[in-house]
This record gives structure tokens, C-alpha cells and sequence, in this order.
């Protein structure tokens, strides 16, 4: 069987369109199939939406969360409960094509473990969104020890041996493109062109791709703190070349009593560079506290089409179920 993860947040306008594709699609490669909406906090009629679908297909099951908790927990908490023998994620506002899935599905059958999908072309995007996902992606490959291929969105299929180690990965701050590529595997890419979005506006602003971006660069990085580390001796290099410079002028000219100027730079510059270590290092120290609490990942207050003998409500047990 595959499994299709789609995390959806206010999709009413667009949703009915993206699930007749994906259903036709899915109908028309002729294999078992399971569809896992998961519903991240809507407020619109989203939620009522995928209640039909999930009362017109039996293959299609739906998690409602108690409240918005994310895109990459949505993520997280559909390859939770998916049963297939490979698992399709994707995104459900049309810009991840459904025709691209049988693809996917045959590069896994040719015995790659992850098959993910590389945009060529992102259409309905600002320039500006556009050259800062590339610059973003450049960093984090030469930052890191994980390769992980730029110009990839969460858009990409797994095989069950993945999705179950990635199960088993509960950590708070997560960037699922960066924690598959990290588990290894065979791989392969598929190349496509994103279209723009069937409805509505991004649900990604500035800021919380800003966000976005921290995460995946702390949670696989120690480099910012490597950064200020020199960035503090190349403080210290300057400040002593300054403070030999103030010694020569005190001693051999009567009127280098004006250093305010010098000192005032000194004094903003040092401080300045403590601000900045302070800021990096309490990042790290802000992910070190919310992975201590130990706090579940996402809370599902009601769970659509999914019936007791696929392990109950615990995802845990159903996987172990699956196992066996």
C-alpha cells in the first residue's frame, strides 16, 4: 500500500480540487493506497471538508489537531499513522503536482528508499523568496555534514524502513528535509516545476521562514557557534592592534588625549560582539529547553477513518502491529 501525507492549515478554497487529482491519480496507478489529511489548527471549513472525503473514501483518513502546532509536526504526526510500504509527503495548496506521485512510485520500485523532488522552476513566487531559498540552501550544504540537496521542498516518497526510523526521531525543532537525508539510504531525484498556489496566499511569511531557516541550520550545525568563537578572537586581534596603537600615541605625542572616539568605538564594537555571541548561544540553549520538557509533539483531538485494528489511537503500537 502507499501512503500520502498531506498537512493542510485553511485550505477550504483549494482542497476539493487538490483531492480530485490526487484521488484520480492515485485510482488511476491501480495500487492499494491510503490518504492521511492532517488538519493543523484550521479556522475555516477545511476540517469539514476532509470529514466528507473521509465519509466518501475509506481510504482516506484525517488527524485533527487541537491547535496549529506547524507544518513539519503535521508532517510528522501523518508519517505517525501511515501503514504503507512507502509514504508519499506532500504539500495540499496544488503547488506539489499529484501527477508526479507514480514517478516517485517508480524510482522506489526500481529499489530507491528515498526519491525526492527537485523544483526547476517555482512559480507565484517573489524574486525575493526565490533568492533566499537558494542562498539558504547553499549555506546549510556547506555548513553541514549532511547533505542535503538544494532546491528541495518536503515534497519527496520514503520507504518504510525511513519512515519508521523517522518515527523514532521525536526531536521538538524539526526540519524533515534535513532529518531524511540525514538517516541515509539509497536515494534518487525527480526534477519538476512548482506551480503557484491553487488558492490563497502563503502560509510562510518572512518571518517565520526566518524561523524555518534557524532551525534547520541549529539543528544541524554547530558552525554559528564556531562563528562567534572567531569572531571573538578576531575582537580580541583588533582590540590588543588598538590598544598598541593608543600605548604608541600616549607615549610619543602630547595630544593624543583625544581617544573618546577610539574608545567609544571599542567599547560599542566589544559590545556589539557580545550581544551577537549571547544571541547564537541562546538559541542553542532555547532548543536544549524545549527538548528537556519532554512535552508531546502534537496533540490530535479527533482521529477521522482510522479503526482499532491498525493499533488504536497509539501510533507506537500501530507501527509495532505492522511489524509483527
Amino acid at each position: 500500500m502507499l501512503s500520502v501525507v498531506g498537512p493542510v492549515y485553511n485550505e477550504s478554497a483549494s482542497i476539493a480540487e487538490f483531492h480530485s487529482r490526487l484521488v484520480a491519480v492515485l485510482r488511476g496507478m491501480g495500487i492499494p493506497y491510503e490518504i492521511v489529511y492532517v488538519n493543523d489548527g484550521s479556522q475555516d471549513s477545511t476540517l469539514d471538508r476532509l470529514r466528507e472525503f473521509s465519509r466518501q473514501d475509506p481510504c482516506v483518513r484525517v488527524l485533527d489537531f487541537s491547535r496549529n502546532f506547524g507544518h513539519q509536526l503535521a508532517i510528522t504526526a501523518g508519517m505517525d499513522h501511515a501503514e504503507g510500504s512507502a509514504c508519499v509527503i506532500m504539500d495540499t495548496d496544488g503547488q506539489d503536482p499529484p501527477e508526479l506521485i507514480p514517478r516517485l512510485y517508480e524510482s522506489w520500485r526500481a529499489g530507491h528508499e528515498i526519491v525526492y523532488c527537485v523544483r526547476t522552476k517555482r512559480e507565484g513566487e517573489t524574486w525575493f523568496k526565490k533568492a533566499t531559498a537558494a542562498l539558504f540552501y547553499r549555506i546549510i550544504r556547506r555548513i553541514t555534514n549532511v547533505d542535503i540537496p538544494p532546491d528541495t521542498g518536503d515534497f519527496r516518497l520514503v520507504d518504510r524502513r525511513v519512515l519508521d526510523v523517522l518515527s523514532d526521531m521525536r526531536e521538538v525543532h524539526r526540519f524533515m528535509r534535513g532529518l531524511t537525508c540525514w538517516t541515509g539510504f539509497k536515494h534518487a531525484r525527480v526534477e519538476y516545476s512548482r506551480a503557484g498556489r491553487l488558492a490563497g496566499t502563503t502560509h510562510y511569511p518572512f518571518w517565520k521562514m526566518v524561523r524555518f531557516a534557524l532551525d534547520g541550520i541549529t539543528a544541524f550545525s554547530h558552525a554559528p557557534l564556531r562563528w562567534v568563537t572567531f569572531c571573538g578572537l578576531g575582537a580580541s586581534v583588533i582590540s590588543a592592534v588598538i590598544g598598541v596603537w593608543v600605548l604608541y600615541v600616549k607615549i610619543f605625542n602630547d595630544q593624543a588625549v583625544r581617544g573618546w572616539t577610539s574608545l567609544m568605538v571599542l567599547v560599542l564594537f566589544m559590545g556589539g560582539m557580545n550581544l551577537i555571541a549571547m544571541g547564537v548561544i541562546g538559541e542553542y540553549l532555547a532548543r536544549i529547553f524545549d527538548e528537556v520538557k519532554r512535552r508531546p509533539l502534537y496533540i490530535v483531538r479527533e482521529r477521522i477513518g482510522f479503526g482499532d485494528a491498525r493499533g488504536g489511537s497509539d501510533p507506537a503500537a500501530r507501527r509495532e502491529l505492522l511489524r509483527r
